[in-house]
């Protein structure tokens, strides 16, 4: 068992009603599973995860963060002065413009964005629609990995951006990126490498669907 404090902060304090609670949990607990409970004791945070950052023992950790006895968890909401980013899968249609406002800035003289749209053939073959499959836990978890690498690789950018799944028809935005930067060359730099780092380790699968048949990309017929 791994006994540990949860600290809660601002807008996150008042739906909670308590500023730090003690919970046991499970040998090898992750902060997604701590993330369960609490939301199970608190149904007001339901619905916010993709709002908030964890912190563990000052520093800040993600869904996959193994939890260990005597450890502080901070919930984290966004900070004064900065813009929420969006979630970062998502089964509806995507706005181009919440992605982008999640990145601009006053020092920002360049913002990229990148948007991935659904075509209408591939290799050949004519595409009715697109279907994206996805492991969200571990979907989530690597596409704020991306956006932690970007911002780390870059010291002078941000990053956001959110992927569709589920069934995407021709002329669909499946995936949004927006960088900003000082300048514009960084920025180009950390859209393509964002863009690379999705196709790399984010666990999202798409299957194209035409007349000719249905076809897993990456897998053959």
């Amino acid at each position: 068992m791994a006994q540990v404090v949860v600290r809660y902060f601002a807008a996150v304090r008042e739906r909670v009603g308590l500023e730090r609670e003690t919970f046991e949990l499970d040998a090898d607990s992750t902060l997604a599973d701590l993330w369960a409970i609490l939301v199970q004791h608190h149904p007001a945070l339901d619905g916010l995860r993709g709002h908030l950052r964890f912190s563990v023992n000052l520093e800040f950790g993600d869904d996959t963060t193994v939890l260990a006895d005597g450890d502080e968890v901070g919930i984290i909401p966004p900070v004064a002065g900065g813009v929420q980013r969006p979630p970062l899968l998502s089964e509806v249609s995507l706005s181009v413009g919440v992605v982008r406002a999640a990145v601009a800035r006053p020092e920002a003289g360049a913002i990229v964005v990148f948007e991935g749209v659904v075509r209408n053939h591939s290799l050949g073959r004519d595409v009715d629609y697109l279907e994206y499959e996805v492991y969200p836990e571990m979907a989530t978890s690597k596409l704020q990995q991306v956006i932690d690498e970007v911002e780390a690789q870059h010291p002078t950018t941000r990053c956001a951006l959110v992927h569709r799944h589920g069934r995407l028809v021709i002329g669909d935005l499946a995936v949004v990126i927006a960088v900003s930067a000082p300048h514009r060359e960084p920025a180009f730099r950390a859209c393509a490498f964002a863009i690379d780092r999705i196709k790399e380790i984010v666990p999202i699968w798409k299957r194209e669907v035409g007349p000719d048949g249905t076809e897993w990309v990456g897998m053959g017929s």
